[in-house]
């Protein structure tokens, strides 16, 4: 029978399931371009509208994988396994947590994404390091992952197609915000690179995507219950965005911040542990750990050894970067024409933090994009920011500043305060909000 893609568009439009096939033959007929953009932007509104059964959101899932290539690791000597973050600010936790289970034994093939709005790419962060080769060929990354245990690189263009092209019409056309179509859009790249096992953080709070509870709990439902009926053993951790997760926020300076956290020079006490924690997840997942102490006791072990920050080293010089990148950073990374602080106006405890706004001052200081196309200053940024429940007086900061020039500088000021409230002492939130696992 001729598949004609207007009949699946009006199937759901009117609220009805979708067979696996239905569903397979639209996003095949899409990549192929026998199915138009007009009809794939008809179907993600439908979608919107409509939502997704669990069932229908795994066929998604794996049609869209099946677009393109499928990576295969069987030559490796051990696991293999991801995490996927969100989103958010200050949120540089891959930078550690790929040379952290590389230290004990988990390969990571990290296919990462940049920044876009108030939220940080982890891609930007390894672009601030010279020469290190964010799209790198098959081969180069095939031999990374085997040289250092971990490589993080970018979404090839053969590593399911059709999830960004949907994508690009999803993002012009208001249909961004669906579970269904999140939840497609996130695993189909992780089912594509070939993973074993995958930990998703699933950010709540006002520098989430999704920042109530609720919706954070509704998006990590659906990611890990369509991830395992896929067929990829999958938890998350649902954890805070109501404030920056490190100290600092901007591409060079999270790099920084990580690298120092790696050595050891400093860590911030919120950033170690969700990053241990969904490390953890993956060890007892991957089988690298009966129970959770021992899981936690080996990541811990790993970081605290320098084993991490050695495959941290291996893995930049292998994608091209400098071999000496981490004990001589500063040659590496350019500072900023302009430095200092930015103090609070009045005296008192931050109460509440707006970690969107935050994001957004990094992106007025040309830290972020507006837009795909737009390009980033890697040297922007702020770091030493103050935290909830911090005490802030005129000559005790909340930040310091880094920008290229004054006008920037002093906007991004303006826009710091005003993401501050300084006041009483900060409600409490959970580092940690909740675990998802498959039900049984």
């Amino acid at each position: 029978m001729v598949f004609l893609p207007q009949e699946v568009i009006a199937r759901k439009r009117d609220g009805q399931a979708l067979s696996a096939e239905e569903i397979s033959r639209f996003i095949a007929g899409f990549a192929a371009g026998t199915v138009s953009p007009a009809q794939a932007a008809a179907f993600a509104m439908a979608v919107y509208f409509r939502d997704m059964g669990m069932d229908e959101r795994v066929a998604l899932t794996l049609a869209m994988r099946d677009s393109g290539e499928v990576l295969d690791w069987s030559d490796l000597d051990g696991p293999v396994a991801d995490k996927h973050s969100t989103g958010g600010v200050g949120d540089n936790v891959s930078l550690m947590l790929a040379p952290i289970l590389a230290a004990i034994g988990i390969y990571v093939p990290m296919i990462s994404g940049r920044g876009l709005g108030h939220t940080g790419g982890t891609l930007d962060k390894f672009d601030a390091i010279p020469g290190y080769q964010t799209s790198p060929d098959n081969a180069l990354f095939r031999r990374a992952v085997r040289e250092a245990g971990c490589a993080i690189i970018g979404q090839t263009a053969d590593l399911a197609p059709a999830d960004k092209a949907l994508y690009a019409i999803r993002d012009v056309t208001a249909t961004v915000e669906s579970i269904p179509l999140i939840t497609a859009s996130i695993l189909s790249k992780k089912l594509a690179a070939g993973l074993g096992a995958l930990v998703l953080d699933v950010k709540t709070g006002s520098g989430a995507f999704m920042p109530t509870l609720e919706q954070s709990t509704a998006l990590a439902a659906s990611l890990v219950a369509v991830a395992n009926g896929a067929g990829l053993r999958t938890t998350a951790l649902i954890t805070d965005m109501n404030q920056p997760l490190a100290s600092a926020a901007g591409n060079g300076l999270e790099m920084r911040n990580a690298v120092d956290f790696l050595t050891g020079a400093h860590q911030d006490a919120r950033l170690r542990e969700v990053t241990l924690a969904l490390c953890a997840e993956l060890a007892l997942m991957a089988g690298r750990a009966d129970t959770p102490e021992a899981a936690r006791h080996a990541v811990d072990a790993a970081l605290d050894s320098g084993r991490a920050t050695e495959h941290f080293s291996r893995m930049v010089a292998a994608l091209g970067g400098p071999a000496d990148f981490v004990p001589h950073m500063d040659r590496y990374l350019a500072p900023a024409p302009i430095v200092r602080d930015v103090f609070a106006r009045e005296a008192g405890y931050v109460g509440q933090i707006d970690a969107r706004g935050v994001g957004m001052a990094v992106v007025a200081l040309g830290g972020g994009r507006a837009t795909p196309t737009d390009s980033i200053d890697h040297r922007v940024g702020f770091d030493r920011l103050a935290g909830l429940g911090a005490r802030l007086d005129p000559s005790t900061p909340i930040a310091r500043l880094h920008a290229a020039d004054e006008a920037s500088a002093a906007d991004a000021e303006a826009r710091l305060r005003a993401a501050y409230r300084i006041g009483e002492r900060a409600p409490e939130f959970p580092l940690i909000a909740g675990r998802i696992t498959p039900k049984e």
